[in-house]
């Protein structure tokens, strides 16, 4: 009878060490970058690290075509030099980040002088959604659209 109870419990820790290996070695999916084409590699990246003060982090190639910005903890925002031309941009598709002051942030905006607006389009104006975070848009040097928020996640 003890052995039996042995060889049940021994199965039995084998069976759940199986399992626990087994959900240890799946990962969930996770963003690890963004890559964006833009026209001039240097005014794109000069908006990136200077007005939304994204830092900027090392990056393979070293051919004069890339930057690559940290934009999280294990996520990064890659620009590739080679857009052939500047082109508009549908508000939809954006990229958000957010910032511990939206008003902050405004103060910086209108101090550079570069404009913003609301999700109505409302030139200088932010959206106050229904569970309090404020919010913004404008443009990158190749328009595309940044949707910037005080979010507090």
């Amino acid at each position: 009878m003890k052995k039996l109870i042995v060889t049940g419990l021994l199965i039995s820790a084998g069976i759940a060490g199986l399992s626990l290996n087994a959900h240890a070695q799946h990962k969930p999916t996770a963003l690890n970058h963004i890559a964006v084409s833009v026209y001039d590699l240097q005014k794109s990246t000069a908006f990136y690290r200077d007005v939304l003060q994204i830092d900027t982090m090392p990056e393979p190639f070293h051919d004069g075509k890339h930057t690559w910005l940290k934009v999280g903890p294990h996520a990064q925002l890659h620009l590739i030099k080679g857009a052939p031309e500047i082109t508009q941009h549908d508000i939809a598709s954006h990229l958000c980040f957010t910032v511990p002051s939206v008003d902050d942030f405004i103060t910086k905006l209108n101090k550079l002088k570069i404009p913003y607006r609301n999700w109505q389009g409302q030139q200088q104006q932010i959206t106050l959604r229904v569970d309090g975070v404020k919010q913004l848009y404008l443009q990158d040097p190749d328009n595309y659209w940044i949707e910037i928020n005080d979010d507090k996640y």
